[in-house]
């Protein structure tokens, strides 16, 4: 007997009497229009990528500690995130493949039980060397949740809404944040550093088992599974790199230009989510619990932008919504660099705005990619291209690192500013997509 769920209807809930439209009204609008099982696809993807966030997150807030413990210089700090996110490119390309030919569940299933286990590793590592390569094996299973998970969700989402509900799905980065902050004032605030950074490592995790129970109530979008299925072409690499030909559209182009947008955008958002935990405690000389205080606000700013971004990309358009962001995130980030020393409510009140912008544009990339692709590879072009600028934009944050020796932290943030111009000059080659119907 077959386990393929029913398929979704296309019509929205009618009133009984008048027939007015009332499952995509209202504020939540857009939650109810999933429907059941659209739902449930919407709270595992929340979940998955809140757990990502929360790991991914260990690493930067424990940097200080780790540095220390191991006697390591900006560089080679700098090293772990660039680790993370290269391989991260080739787990979330894989997983896009496996997405494709398996199904996008069973490959957030697998990506959520890699990154789990290596984030656990990490807090057994005895030196430095090994403490790279958990890291690096914990990026395999971290490039893959998101992009699986947006199209989950964004295959079960009316075209109206797409953007603000995968904006909801993004805003769980900023929930997974703000957990590990919360973790780290604790952790570090009760024991020596020396075993602190092990602890923040170990919890992640905790939060694993709720997301694999919650996992298995949810299922491929039928609609999509039925198209994808019936595709040759399905998870194919060569597909995504097709130039156009006798008349027939290509993807090459699509691929080159989506490429250089999430370069743009994850070069900017990484050197500021890897470095200004640093900043704030080596340059500002904040405690412990003054830096969770200044990141409190900087999260705050980062989940109402997560928020109100998907919103703009459905009223805006997907382009000028992140053409819009990229310009404000620019100036905020190179204000936030030339703060003056003493000025340390600036720096607190800049915060809000520095975290909205530089989340805020990633609200649009959930639906924009998803909308790039046919079903067939839509799982192989958002992993590549999404994973691709993870990778290309992780030489920023290691950049970084190498420059604060003698430019200082804060001098060096100003390259963030440079991964947003790019971003903006990438959407040249892109066309608008909004109001696209996925199969």
């Amino acid at each position: 007997m077959s386990t393929t769920p029913p398929p979704r209807s296309a019509t929205p809930d009618l009133r009984p009497a008048t027939g007015e439209r009332v499952a995509e009204d209202g504020a939540f609008g857009w939650l109810r229009a999933l429907g059941p099982r659209g739902r449930q696809a919407f709270a595992g993807a929340f979940g998955g990528y809140a757990l990502d966030s929360y790991d991914y997150f260990t690493l930067p807030l424990s940097m200080v500690a780790l540095a220390a413990y191991f006697g390591l210089d900006s560089g080679q700090t700098g090293l772990f995130t660039t680790v993370t996110l290269v391989v991260s490119a080739i787990g979330g390309a894989v997983a896009g493949v496996v997405a494709d030919r398996l199904g996008r569940v069973r490959a957030l299933m697998i990506t959520v039980i890699t990154y789990a286990v290596f984030t656990v590793a990490c807090g057994f590592a005895p030196n430095y060397e090994t403490l790279l390569v958990f890291r690096a094996l914990q990026g395999l299973g971290f490039g893959g949740e998101w992009a699986v998970g947006a199209i989950l969700v964004a295959e079960y989402a009316s075209a109206r809404h797409r953007g603000r509900t995968l904006g909801a799905v993004q805003s769980s980065w900023a929930v997974g944040w703000a957990l590990a902050a919360v973790v780290y004032t604790l952790v570090f605030s009760v024991a020596g550093d020396d075993l602190a950074w092990r602890i923040m490592f170990w919890t992640g995790a905790l939060p694993a088992l709720l997301v694999v129970w919650l996992r298995r109530r949810v299922h491929d979008a039928p609609e999509a599974t039925a198209a994808r299925e019936q595709s040759p072409r399905r998870g194919s690499f060569a597909a995504i790199f097709r130039p156009a030909s006798n008349g027939e559209p290509g993807l090459l182009r699509t691929t080159v230009f989506a490429s250089l947008l999430s370069t743009g955008v994850q070069g900017g958002y990484y050197t500021l989510a890897t470095w200004v935990p640093t900043y704030l405690k080596s340059e500002r000389g904040l405690s412990v619990v003054g830096t969770g205080g200044y990141l409190t606000l900087l999260i705050s700013g980062a989940f109402l932008g997560y928020l109100t971004g998907g919103h703009l990309t459905d009223r805006l358009g997907r382009r000028r919504s992140i053409w819009l962001f990229a310009l404000l995130s620019a100036i905020c980030v190179l204000a936030y660099a030339d703060i003056p020393h003493g000025a340390d409510t600036l720096l607190l009140v800049l915060g809000f705005p520095l975290g909205f912008c530089m989340s805020a544009i990633f609200s649009g990339f959930g639906s924009y990619l998803s909308e790039l692709y046919p079903t067939e590879v839509r799982g192989t072009g958002q992993g590549f291209t999404y994973n691709t600028g993870r990778a290309v934009g992780a030489v920023f944050p290691t950049l970084v690192g190498f420059l604060a020796d003698s430019w200082g932290v804060g001098g060096a943030l100003v390259f963030g500013a440079i991964g947003y111009g790019l971003a903006a000059l990438a959407l040249l080659g892109l066309p608008e997509t909004r109001g696209k119907e996925l199969a």
